[in-house]
């Protein structure tokens, strides 16, 4: 039953959507507040453990397929392409305000291209106690 109702809801999403999500699962994990996403190729799960100040995020992200991490720092930015909110799936547009993975020179993790709208972190922030 639970398979059925996954194909359900994934034949009900728009093809353009579908897609979005499908490419989006290629270069990253995703999803966020104990939720989780069915693409095409790809199921992924995003937490939010903690948020020490408005700019900055602790995730736990996990793909099964390709990544695990347990206390992955996401720090506030510009969005500098399109793409797909990892949380609501909303559209996110060049400029902006997100939320996406920290990297260096010497670390690159498997999510970099992953994103998160700020205002979603911030609409659920002030609905809930579990985001300080």
């Amino acid at each position: 039953m639970k398979t059925i109702g996954l194909l359900k809801l994934l034949s009900g999403l728009d093809s353009e959507r579908n897609e979005e999500l499908a490419s989006l699962g290629q270069n990253a994990c995703r999803r966020a507040p104990s939720s989780c996403v069915l693409t095409k190729r790809v199921t992924f799960a995003v937490k939010v453990i903690e948020r020490p100040d408005p700019n900055t995020l602790m995730i736990a992200w996990c793909d099964p397929t390709s990544c695990h991490y347990g206390d992955q720092i996401w720090g506030a930015c510009v969005a500098r392409n399109s793409g797909v909110c990892a949380i609501s799936g909303m559209r996110i547009r060049r400029g902006d305000a997100i939320y996406r993975p920290r990297t260096s020179r010497l670390v690159h993790p498997v999510n970099a291209d992953a994103m998160i709208l700020f205002s979603v972190i911030d609409h659920a922030a002030s609905c809930s106690t579990s985001l300080p």
